[in-house]
């Protein structure tokens, strides 16, 4: 027996399936439903980071929808980094292992020669209780456990990019500074593949500070070297934020970059 196309409200089963009873009815296209049960079973592991997601044809089968209706949500999802399209291949999870997703959340350029990976120096590794202004940016309680990290970044052996990192204490359970030591790719990577925490987007507010004494000698540069402060919240499916950054970036031989579309 045939399938059933959509009803004509552009309702497929599987979005209706679960909604509270007595909701206000909403109205969203039928390609953002599709959009929407496709980073479902993102979110869920269906298919992991880095794996094969099905073909168009057969999510359209699945969905019971056209492949024009599929084609047209995972070109969303694929601006939005979510997924990434392989010419021949098919359409894969983004994972944070691959290079040129290491450069995505770090807008800091060289001014000469391509970007290339830091080299982390950890400074300090510790559990302890979130102060109110983290907790507030991490959606905690205030004394709730986070992990805090500090390290300076090199870039051809010049030490660059002081951070100070705050993750929420149970979602990244046992990560400890002899695991960030040994381990050799990017940070984001490491969440993602042992701590199932993919970050999927940011928001960023940046200004210009005068470097403290602390931080320009971890620099090696004079007090009062002006220097890009950044404050990045990080967040994962459902918009849930994982992670606090602040970075101060000396820019004497890098630049802030970013493409405004």
């Amino acid at each position: 027996m045939s399938s059933a196309p959509p009803n004509p409200n552009h309702q497929p089963a599987a979005a209706n399936a679960g909604g509270a009873a007595g909701a206000s009815p909403t109205f969203s296209p039928l390609y953002q439903q599709i959009k929407a049960l496709i980073t479902k079973s993102l979110q869920s592991g269906e298919w992991k980071p880095g794996e094969l997601i099905p073909s168009e044809v057969e999510l359209a089968n699945r969905f019971k929808v056209s492949q024009g209706t599929v084609r047209k949500a995972i070109d969303e999802l694929a601006a939005e980094n979510l997924v990434v399209r392989k010419q021949g291949k098919g359409t894969f999870v983004s994972t944070h292992h691959e290079e040129r997703a290491q450069f995505r959340f770090l807008r800091l350029m060289p001014d000469e020669g391509v970007p290339h990976p830091g080299v982390s120096q950890f400074i300090e590794v510790k559990r302890m209780r979130a102060p109110a202004d983290v907790a507030r940016l991490l959606d905690l309680k205030s004394g709730d456990a986070v992990i805090f990290i500090k390290r300076v970044q090199h870039f051809d052996s010049v030490p660059t990019i002081v951070e100070e990192i705050w993750l929420p204490g149970m979602t990244f359970k046992g990560l400890t500074a002899e695991r960030l030591e040994e381990y050799k790719g990017p940070m984001y990577g490491l969440f993602e593949s042992e701590f199932g925490t993919r970050m999927i987007r940011a928001t960023e507010k940046i200004r210009a500070v005068c470097a403290a004494d602390g931080d320009a000698a971890l620099l090696k540069i004079a007090a009062n070297t002006p220097l890009l402060a950044s404050e990045r919240v990080s967040f994962t499916y459902g918009d849930k934020p994982v992670e606090l950054r602040r970075g101060l970036y000396l820019t004497e031989r890098h630049h802030y970059h970013n493409e405004l579309n």
